[in-house]
């Protein structure tokens, strides 16, 4: 299974390559797939690349409904 989690471009070191922060983790992803990637895009990602942008209002949607998932998750995972 896939998660379609956003994530922001924070850097791109390279042309095509992006340093993106997915919550507290920052992974190198290849952003060749989408149009006009730059620093502050938020992209969903699959297998090291960028598949899609989205734009600000969208992506914090989504966060914040993965956070509530979360939230209501907690319980439900053993430890």
């Amino acid at each position: 299974m896939c998660l379609a989690i956003p994530g922001q471009i924070v850097e791109m070191p390279q042309p095509n390559k992006a340093r993106v922060q997915f919550g507290e983790t920052e992974i190198m992803i290849d952003v060749s797939l989408v149009d006009d990637a730059r620093v502050g895009d938020y992209v969903i990602a699959h297998c090291g690349f960028a598949i899609t942008k989205l734009d600000e209002q969208e992506a914090k949607e989504q966060l914040q409904l993965w956070r509530e998932y979360a939230e209501m998750m907690k319980d439900e995972i053993p430890r």
